[in-house]
C-alpha cells in the first residue's frame, strides 16, 4: 500500500514537472551558501524542496540544515508525505536507480 501511495505521489510531482534530475554530487565542506547557490541555479529558491541522495552524505545534509525550505533523505527513507509537501523534488542519478529498484516486483 505503501508503495503503490509513493509511486502515485511521484507520478503526480511528474505530471507537475516538479521532478529535476541531477547528477551525483557533493561538497568538499558543508557550507549553507554552496546549497542555497545550488537551488538558486535550479530556479526552486523560493519552492519548498527535498533533495533525494543515494546515500547519506554528511556535507549535503550540514550545508543544508540552516534553510528553511530544504530537507536531504536518502531514497530508502523518501516518503509520501515529503514527496507531496515538497514543490520541488530534486533526485540524484543514483537515487533514481534505487527508487526504479524498490518499485520492481
Amino acid at each position: 500500500m505503501k508503495q503503490l501511495a509513493r509511486k502515485s505521489a511521484l507520478t503526480y510531482k511528474a505530471k507537475e514537472n516538479s521532478i529535476v534530475v541531477l547528477e551525483d554530487f557533493n561538497f568538499e565542506a558543508p557550507k549553507t551558501k554552496q546549497m542555497a547557490t545550488l537551488k538558486s541555479n535550479l530556479q526552486i529558491a523560493e519552492k519548498k524542496a527535498v533533495f533525494v541522495l543515494p546515500a547519506e552524505n554528511n556535507n549535503i545534509y550540514l550545508s543544508s540544515r540552516n534553510l528553511q525550505d530544504v530537507s536531504v533523505v536518502t531514497a530508502s527513507e523518501l516518503s509520501t508525505y515529503q514527496i507531496l509537501n515538497a514543490k520541488a523534488l530534486v533526485l540524484c542519478e543514483g537515487s533514481v536507480a534505487k527508487i526504479e529498484e524498490a518499485f520492481k516486483l
